[in-house]
């Protein structure tokens, strides 16, 4: 659709400062134009009715007055396209609940997904019983429980041993998920409604039997897969980037489209990594709401595409109830 076409869709974001920095870009504004599609931000102080006409609303804001004036327009314009329903954002906000979608997938391809073993703890008292109960073996990540973006919910730590756990200064109350070797490569996999990318980026290396005895007890670090160890060259980690391989497009498609109807949402990402121990055996580790786009090669593109879709009903544009 050109510029000067004689239909034009208008689109109104409410995200944070920080995220209309890295997303609304200058190239995305562009090539929306271009395609026919207006992006504005909309002022959250102001009545979402009275800035209309609007063919759909995108948004990561969680705060209870934004989400009131949400429910309020849906009642009044109950078919306006809302990217996505806080409720089925809201799932992604507690990192139990994100990744109990990933167990009702169901994937025929002679590859298989699930997630790692996991507990949830509110009792540090109960910390080693838990660990023992649950079947977890070390080392194990310890993550806070609630996944809102904030800075708290990135304080995580790898964990070596008993006395590691014991040391452990987390906000209550948090997660504990075992760490599976894979290889120290993570793949993201973006997803824009019908439209699927997957990329790889280092994570942390392999943690051998050996390195487990010797190893301090904890190590924390502000994003997990930003992280390698000391003892990894950077060197090292590129040439396993390098020959890392992709998950294949039609995995990645089933397992990405699946999710999306299962959350029934359409702007997220996912982080999975290949068990280094099981042949073809994948683990869904996180799953973010509206995450980083511009991180993807041609993000403008995916997402104008999006759009339109979107805009332009197209069948399954949408998941079903949003």
């Amino acid at each position: 659709m050109s510029e000067d076409s004689t239909t034009r869709y208008r689109i109104g974001y409410a995200l944070a400062p920080k995220k209309v920095q890295s997303f609304i870009q200058p190239s995305l504004l562009n090539l929306a134009k271009e395609r026919g599609i207006d992006l504005f931000p909309v002022q959250i102080t102001k009545p979402l009715i009275d800035q209309f006409p609007l063919n759909c609303i995108i948004h990561k804001l969680s705060d209870p007055e934004w989400r009131n004036q949400l429910e309020q327009l849906l009642v009044q314009k109950p078919n306006v396209v809302v990217i996505d329903r806080p409720e089925a954002i809201e799932r992604l906000h507690n990192r139990v609940s994100m990744l109990q979608a990933v167990n009702q997938l169901e994937i025929a391809s002679g590859f298989s997904v699930g997630v790692p073993k996991q507990v949830s703890v509110e009792n540090p008292q109960s910390l080693i019983e838990c660990v023992a109960s649950s079947g977890l073996s070390f080392p194990v990540i310890a993550k806070p429980l609630v996944a809102n973006g904030t800075a708290g919910s990135h304080q995580m730590s790898l964990v070596f041993n008993e006395e590691g756990l014991r040391g452990l200064k987390l906000s209550q109350p948090f997660v504990l998920q075992e760490f599976v070797n894979h290889g120290a490569v993570i793949f993201k996999v973006y997803v824009a409604g019908q439209h699927i990318q997957c990329v790889k980026r280092r994570s942390l290396p392999d943690i051998s039997e050996e390195k487990l005895g010797v190893l301090e007890n904890s190590v924390s670090f502000s994003q997990i897969s930003n992280v390698t160890a000391q003892d990894q060259s950077g060197d090292g980690v590129e040439k396993l980037m390098e020959a890392a391989e992709l998950p294949p497009s039609s995995f990645v498609t089933k397992v990405a489209s699946q999710l999306r109807e299962t959350l029934k949402l359409n702007l997220f990402n996912f982080d999975m990594i290949r068990d280094s121990s099981v042949g073809g055996r994948y683990l869904v580790i996180d799953i973010n709401y509206f995450p980083g786009y511009a991180k993807m090669p041609c993000y403008e593109t995916i997402l104008t595409d999006f759009f339109l879709d979107i805009v332009q009903k197209k069948p399954n544009a949408v998941s079903e109830d949003c």
